[in-house]
């Protein structure tokens, strides 16, 4: 049995790990819930699992859940309650499903009270993955994937040494755009960027497939997780979205993970590993996909890919500027503030003004995010 805590129990992978925890009842108990606004959902979630703790961004809204659960689950609210939540003492594992930089603190919290953890906020590897697994080599705790390509290559390296691998190739299904013309990005509106067409997701990572920020945001944290340069992570457009990443070894063999397109599976195998527990949640059926095809991403219309690169290589702050100055750019995007092609030129033109700090302290990181925001603003 893991106990398991969930940090973002209410988007879109914290409701698919509760369908996990639904199918495995006698392998995973749901100990924390944390959501950010949906205090409704919230209590849904703390009524049919009975955790033992909850939290919610709001106060005023952890005061009125506080009100309706009585003394059967503690209730706890903000950045402390997220804290609360990543190092309770009877945690086995820590699920970290918050999208932004607000996961960072309670991953930090969670390795160092001794909990492994499963990420599926990007971000914490992008902004502070030398720090994030140095703390975790320090407190002799795992770092486990749930974003389906990393949790793919992670299968597929089965612990073989870094040395044997001759690159990771992280798949990208090309978004719904990708035999789009580039004169035609400038026209592209909110409505079409947000039908992906393998996942269902949340707006900001719908719009990173889009723009394949998404793809660039893995390649980074690729390189942490697997302890590999920067320059043995490539990217290959798959649009079926069936082989979820690959491992090419320096003998020329490459293994593959495959499965029909369900962040349950990814979840469920954060979850249990390192075993295997049977589920007939995901079924997969080659005969009926019929065929698996293969090209190259196109960085001109894609500059995401290389300005990724560029970031993951430098290391340093450089990261958290890419990451943070994307966020921004999403959201005058969804707003209409921008056009679709202005995404990756106002974090082009952030990363080329920012002063790089090489190995930065957690508070250089988070000076760097915040001085990215500002200068990212439309």
């Amino acid at each position: 049995m893991k106990r398991v805590v969930l940090l973002g129990s209410t988007g879109s992978i914290g409701t698919s790990t509760l369908k996990v925890a639904e199918d495995l009842p006698d392998q995973i108990r749901l100990i924390g819930l944390a959501a950010g606004q949906n205090s409704e959902l919230l209590l849904q979630q703390t009524l049919r699992h009975r955790p033992e703790a909850v939290s919610v961004s709001d106060p005023s809204k952890a005061r009125e859940l506080e009100n309706t659960l009585g003394t059967s689950t503690r209730v706890y609210a903000g950045e402390e309650g997220l804290l609360k939540l990543a190092t309770l003492p009877a945690a086995d594992i820590v699920l970290i499903a918050i999208v932004g930089t607000a996961g960072l603190q309670p991953a930090l919290a969670a390795i160092r009270a001794g909990k492994d953890i499963a990420v599926a906020s990007k971000e914490i590897l992008v902004m502070a993955g030398e720090i994030v697994m140095n703390e975790a080599r320090k407190n002799g705790v795992r770092v486990l994937a749930v974003d389906s390509e990393h949790s793919a290559i992670f299968q597929c390296l089965d612990g073989k040494p870094s040395s044997s691998v001759r690159a990771l190739w992280l798949t990208a299904s090309g978004g719904p755009f990708r035999t789009t013309p580039k004169e035609e990005f400038a026209g592209i509106t909110v409505e079409r960027a947000l039908k992906h067409p393998s996942w269902v997701m949340g707006r900001k990572i719908t719009i990173d497939s889009a723009t394949l920020f998404n793809k660039g945001l893995e390649m980074i944290e690729a390189r942490w997780l697997f302890d590999i340069e920067m320059a043995r992570v490539q990217v290959v457009v798959h649009p079926q979205s069936v082989v979820h990443s690959m491992v090419e070894f320096v003998d020329g063999s490459m293994l593959a993970q495959l499965s029909a397109p369900d962040m349950c599976l990814p979840i469920q195998y954060a979850l249990t590993y390192p075993e295997r527990v049977a589920s007939q949640r995901v079924q997969t059926n080659l005969a009926q996909l019929g065929q698996l095809t293969f090209e190259e991403p196109d960085r001109e219309r894609f500059p995401a890919l290389d300005l990724a690169r560029k970031a993951g290589e430098a290391g340093g702050t450089l990261p958290a500027v890419f990451n943070a100055a994307n966020e921004i750019a999403v959201s005058g995007f969804l707003q209409r503030e921008i056009r679709f092609p202005e995404i990756s030129e106002h974090v082009a033109r952030v990363m080329a003004r920012h002063t790089w700090v090489a190995h930065p302290s957690l508070e250089q990181i988070l000076e760097a995010d915040a001085w990215a925001r500002q200068k990212a603003k439309v």
